[in-house]
């Protein structure tokens, strides 16, 4: 297993050619200490683990690792199929006529919507592919605390979960967030 940044992890589920709405993510609070653990996985892609913090408003540092090669029997009930949270992976515009095309592509898609019967789903479907986001899906998440699937996968990737834990608390401590004011 190799621990990596976690910005390198979401460059890799950007730049797979996988299908991008299978997709799901299971997310939440860190067991201990600040920040949120997020596990992405992907039926032929495999599942990814992160473990991300906030330094401040406008700095995110974080630590992951690819921890399977593919969503298996047992793990696929770990993540969610039906869509009472979503979650989506972009990547960045790259210049001022891509911002265009995709401004005019979304407000189609509004506009269709806003005109005829719709649903959440094909609304939510509908955005991710007006903006070609290369992942997205339903998500597992607790803002206020974790989710049992996250319990049972930091369970399942126990040896992912020490390691990881070691080294998002080797950053937190070289931040000096763990220390308060003083």
């Amino acid at each position: 297993m190799r621990i990596r940044d976690w910005q390198d992890i979401l460059t890799d589920v950007v730049e797979s050619t996988a299908t991008p709405e299978d997709w799901r993510a299971v997310a939440g609070d860190r067991k201990r200490g600040v920040g949120e653990d997020l596990y992405l996985g992907h039926p032929d892609r495999g599942v990814f683990q992160l473990k991300t913090y906030a330094k401040n408003p406008f700095e995110v540092k974080g630590v992951g690792s690819k921890v399977a090669r593919r969503i298996d029997d047992d793990l696929e009930p770990l993540f969610p199929t039906d869509a009472t949270a979503r979650f989506g992976v972009q990547r960045p515009i790259e210049d001022e006529s891509e911002a265009e095309r995709t401004a005019e592509q979304l407000e189609t898609v509004i506009e269709t919507h806003a005109s005829a019967p719709t649903t959440p789903d094909a609304l939510f479907e509908d955005v991710m592919g007006a903006l070609d986001s290369p992942a997205y899906g339903p998500m597992a998440y607790d803002q206020y605390d974790r989710p049992e699937q996250l319990d049972e996968l930091s369970t399942t990737f126990e040896e992912a979960e020490r390691l990881l834990e070691s080294d998002i608390e080797d950053v937190i401590e070289e931040d000096g967030i763990d220390h308060g004011f003083q």
